[in-house]
Formats: C-alpha cells, structure tokens, sequence
C-alpha cells in the first residue's frame, strides 16, 4: 500500500518500509511519529479513502543536508557577502501505511571462513627477469635498460596555474606571473690563452 503525505510543506509517496529526509521534525533517533496530513492512498490503481489511513514514521537520525553557499555582490560597491548554509533535515523510516506494516529483517549469521592449508609444493618466484640476465655468466646486461631510458622522451614541464590573490574579484584570476629568464650555461674557457701565457715565461 502508498500514500502521499505533506510534511513541511513537501509532499512524498510512501510505503512501508521506505526512509525518507524531510524538513526537520521534533523527536530523536528511535522515536515513533505519526504523519498526519495523508493526502491520497491507494493500493496498486484502486484508491483508498486517506482519512482512514495512518502513517508510521521511526525518526532515523536529525542530520543537515548539503552546503549551499550564499553569495550576495552589488558591483561597483565593494560589497561582497558569502555565508554557508546547511538546512536542518530528519531522516525517516515508514513503519506502517495502513494495514501494512515494516518488518525488520534478522541480520544473517555470517557463514563461518574456510580455511585453506598453505601450499607447500609451491616453488619460489624467480623475481629476476629472464631478459635481464644473461645466460650463465649470471651478469646482467644493462645495455637494453639504457636504451629505453635514453629512448623515451622528457616531458615537458607544466605551466604553473595561475593563483588567485582576490585582488581581480570574487573568483577572478590574475594574470599568470612571468617566467624568469633562462641561465645561460658557463662558455668553457680556452686553455690555449693560459697556455700561450705560461709558454711565455
């Protein structure tokens, strides 16, 4: 059996056994309520006369929903508000709607574990790989790892993202900060000059 009930000024389509988040109601986590203000029942397409229904609530938990933020700006003012906001919200699981009624499941007892004999047959891992060594000698051949090392290419380093100082405004980004010059590598110097010098004493 459904029903279509108004709480704080939201309606819902029940049934037993359903939880809903509704606007926040009195009571605490465990209590019992009734919802009075039952709109419209029915079982499957026939209806149902609602004043005769009652609904059953079991309050689950008084939480808060998500944050909203609130951001108010009148612009060329210097005004800017930002406040968050989480609304009060009960959540609720429906007992009863009419004559049905929910019935809380027993937990499953858990199956007890299996226990599995460690293999003692099984051989080790041989964690060298095979392309690695090579053959008897028992060297390693390193030449191919150099290779690929030398084969890939560097990536190049990312732009750094611009930060926001909130100078600009209210999620404004500044213009990105300028790089530094490169350095310049160090000319060798030219042994032949201090050569030409010793060779003259």
């Amino acid at each position: 059996m459904f029903a279509v009930v108004r709480t704080g000024g939201k309606q819902y389509r029940v049934a037993a056994g359903d939880k809903i988040a509704v606007e926040k109601l009195a009571g605490d986590a465990g209590e019992t309520i009734t919802l009075g203000d039952v709109l419209m029942a029915g079982e499957g397409d026939s209806l149902a006369d609602a004043a005769k229904v009652v609904v059953s609530a079991e309050i689950i938990a008084q939480a808060k929903s998500e944050k909203v933020i609130v951001f108010k700006k009148r612009r060329r003012h210097n005004y800017r508000r930002k406040a968050g906001h989480r609304q009060q919200m009960t959540l609720l699981r429906i007992v009863q709607v009419g004559d049905d009624k929910y019935e809380k499941s027993a937990p499953k007892a858990e199956a007890a574990p299996v226990a599995t004999a460690p293999v003692a047959d099984a051989a080790p891992l041989d964690t060298t790989p095979a392309a690695a060594t090579s053959g008897d000698t028992g060297s390693v051949d390193t030449a191919p790892a150099a290779e690929t090392a030398a084969a890939k290419p560097k990536k190049a380093k990312a732009a750094a993202p611009a930060k926001d100082t909130g100078t600009a405004g209210e999620g404004m980004v500044d213009a990105p900060a300028k790089k530094k010059p490169a350095k310049k590598a160090a000319a060798p110097q030219d042994d032949s000059a201090t050569d030409g010098a010793a060779d003259s004493e």
